[in-house]
């Protein structure tokens, strides 16, 4: 890794850190316990687009960590990392498939939707009671419009940062 990719990976991890830690000031509403806009999951679709998928699993996996560490604890980490990672799969997923008709709106529904199915069955599993997976409709309800709105967000931000031009693939 070069020293602009290094500091470009850095940059989006701090950014990361910061959405993460930002959104725990965010008071949630108790209509839906355990839902968040996710707003680390803007870095994740965005270095999707612009960085190769070892930079991504590389940002993704050092935020998780370092979030965790700082603010989360280790049963934070097990939701953040088994969510994180199967939205990272889901959305990866959709990018290399490339659909024509799926915006990076339609890509962070499908990323948001499948970490909160990965924070349900961790949950199911910790506490041994399959029951919780009942909670997972109202969840998902939740997770398509957050999805949305980090696909707005991102679908803004990607083409600024490839017109900018500070990553070179």
């Amino acid at each position: 890794m070069n020293n602009k990719r290094m500091m470009v990976v850095s940059l989006f991890i701090s950014i990361a850190i910061i959405l993460s830690y930002v959104e725990r000031l965010i008071p949630t509403p108790y209509l839906v316990a355990g839902a968040k806009l996710g707003l680390a999951n803007i870095i994740t679709i965005t270095t999707l687009c612009l960085l190769d998928r070892k930079s991504t699993i590389l940002i993704l996996t050092l935020r998780i960590i370092l979030v965790a560490a700082l603010f989360a604890g280790f049963s934070g980490f097990l939701y953040s990392f088994t969510g994180g990672f199967l939205a990272y799969l889901g959305m990866s997923l959709m990018l290399f498939i490339n659909f024509k008709e799926v915006s990076l709106i339609g890509v962070s529904v499908v990323g948001a939707t499948l970490h909160s199915f990965g924070q349900v069955l961790v949950a199911s599993l910790l506490f041994n009671n399959m029951v919780i997976l009942s909670y997972l409709p109202m969840l998902l309800f939740t997770s398509i419009i957050t999805g949305i709105f980090i696909g707005m967000v991102a679908n803004h931000l990607v083409p600024r940062l490839k017109k900018a031009n500070i990553i070179q693939n």
